[in-house]
């Protein structure tokens, strides 16, 4: 290793223990300490957990290792960004990811009833299938505004408040059915739209973020100090639930089942609510393509790319942002009158600020502008969080020592030798071997099998309970639903850092001269109207 070379090494490494230090800083006091209550007297206790913030540091240091280490690589020529049509697998991929999608979310209750049975499906109609799609309706909604017109919102959850409470209020005070209200809802919500649009006309960027902001937080205090009208922090219950025809999905004389001569489960229900959500969220997919390859969608792309170039070619900005903000702000009207008569109870603290983070987040990942991104990202991200709850099995883990050492060893020094193959398979044997020594689930069929093996991970075992009983028995209390904001982040990260530009990284342009030929992501300036 040339002197250049251990240098470089040396900065790395400072620059990795910083990034420990930094970690430790900010993980004594969120996850170092932490207070339980006993049981018996009710008392708080406080509890340490020094191993927990050292597996952060860990983290931390080998992370930022990694990234330094990568870059010291020697550099490659960037090719210039091209233009072409996908070829090969790319556009067979592009052909027929949405025909194939369609099919699989008009079969998939169809298939989980088949395979889980009536009861074993709820959950997966339920929370899985209506809470994806109700995200994907509002990730392409919002689409509308951050991804063609390029306008920054960060309330978007304002207009989902406005469709839920409108719905809810004419349901219960008029007697207004679902279907009525719908409209009623989404127009409310457009006109809210428009109220927000002027104010910003002038504002861009950052300013633009700030103030939308603050229209979403200023709509949820209304809420919530509003008692006479919402209910205020108690919410408003009994929510009149979705009818098909008048025909109640309920265990009554004359409900859905009873008509039909069906016995009652309450998977007829999610069934159709399921269905009216999928096509809520295939008409916004239609009216977005539609609207993009109309001169008003062409104008809301040039807007996104340069205002001031738009107002020099005579179009008017000040009604291409109103129909922009009202657009998106229509289709959330209509996700919210949905979201109150799937759930039967609304209140503000369901549309705070986390879930226009959430949406906005769905449209970043997804790609901007692109509508199979932004499914592929409410699927991955909505879906994700949900799965969290399914890993029941690591809520209690153990770390050992000899997994610890033995990986971090090898890793790091395939990393400083630049040997990533080396090292990545160094550390997987650590890995596997540290597991088959230290395994109590393998204990039967070694003692079957391999009584040798056996007998030496017995004496392992009993080494490390008799020496080091704090370490082998030591248990993490690791609920991931508690930490799903830091793997959400930690994935943005990623994600930010693999494919900047989102799931779906080029573009199809809606008017073109011979044929049609995809854009290059980076070519195309989202976010900068």
């Amino acid at each position: 290793m040339s002197g250049a070379d251990s240098k470089a090494a040396g900065g790395a490494l400072k620059e990795a223990a910083v990034a420990a230090l930094i970690t430790l800083a900010l993980c004594t006091p969120i996850i170092m300490f932490r207070t339980d209550s006993d049981v018996n007297t009710g008392q708080l206790e406080l509890t340490w957990r020094p191993l927990a913030v050292l597996i952060f540091m860990a983290l931390a240091f080998f992370g930022r290792l990694a990234m330094l280490t990568w870059g010291l690589r020697p550099a490659r020529a960037k090719a210039a960004p091209r233009v072409g049509a996908p070829t090969g697998v790319a556009a067979f991929f592009s052909y027929v990811i949405g025909p194939i999608g369609l099919i699989f979310l008009f079969v998939y209750p169809a298939v989980v009833v088949w395979y889980l049975g009536p009861g074993g499906a709820l959950k997966w109609v339920d929370s899985y299938g209506i809470q994806i799609l109700i995200y994907v309706m509002l990730g392409w909604g919002l689409n509308i505004v951050v991804g063609l017109a390029g306008l920054l919102d960060l309330g978007y959850v304002a207009f989902y408040a406005v469709g839920a409470y409108a719905y809810t209020l004419l349901a219960i005070n008029f007697g207004l059915s679902f279907w009525i209200c719908l409209p009623i809802a989404g127009i409310l919500a457009a006109c809210w739209g428009m109220i927000l649009g002027f104010p910003v006309l002038r504002l861009r960027g950052d300013y633009l973020a700030i103030v939308t902001l603050a229209f979403g937080e200023i709509i949820r205090t209304i809420l919530v100090n509003w008692t006479a009208f919402s209910g205020g922090t108690a919410g408003i219950s009994s929510i009149p639930k979705i009818t098909f025809f008048g025909l109640r999905f309920a265990d009554v004389d004359d409900g859905f089942d009873a008509y039909f001569g069906m016995d009652y489960s309450p998977i007829h229900g999610k069934l159709f609510l399921y269905y009216v959500i999928l096509g809520l969220a295939l008409i916004t997919n239609l009216a977005s393509l539609r609207l993009r390859r109309l001169p008003i969608g062409r104008a809301w792309e040039a807007l996104r790319e340069d205002e001031i170039a738009c107002r020099s070619l005579g179009i008017n900005t000040t009604n291409t942002k109103l129909t922009a903000f009202a657009l998106g702000a229509f289709f959330g009207g209509l996700a919210g009158s949905f979201f109150a008569v799937r759930q039967g109870f609304i209140s503000p603290e369901s549309f705070t600020f986390n879930e226009s983070a959430t949406i906005l987040a769905i449209v970043v990942l997804g790609g901007m502008g692109s509508q199979i991104g932004v499914a592929l990202a409410a699927i991955t991200l909505i879906g994700g969080f949900e799965m969290l709850r399914e890993l029941d099995f690591i809520h209690s883990l153990w770390f050992d020592l000899e997994i610890g050492v033995g990986f971090v060893v090898f890793m790091a020094a395939g990393l400083l030798s630049h040997r990533w193959l080396t090292a990545a398979l160094a550390g997987l044997l650590a890995l596997l071997l540290a597991h088959i020594v230290l395994a109590q689930g393998l204990a039967n069929v070694f003692q079957v099998y391999a009584p040798p093996v056996y007998a030496m991970q017995q004496s392992v075992v009993a080494f490390l309970n008799a020496q080091l009983p704090w370490l082998y028995n030591y248990q993490l209390d690791f609920d991931p639903t508690q930490y799903r904001g830091l793997i959400f982040g930690f994935a943005m990260v990623v994600m930010m850092v693999v494919r900047p530009r989102g799931f779906v990284s080029t573009r199809s342009p809606s008017i073109y001269l011979t044929r049609r030929t995809a854009v290059a992501g980076d070519l195309v300036k989202e976010g900068h109207g």
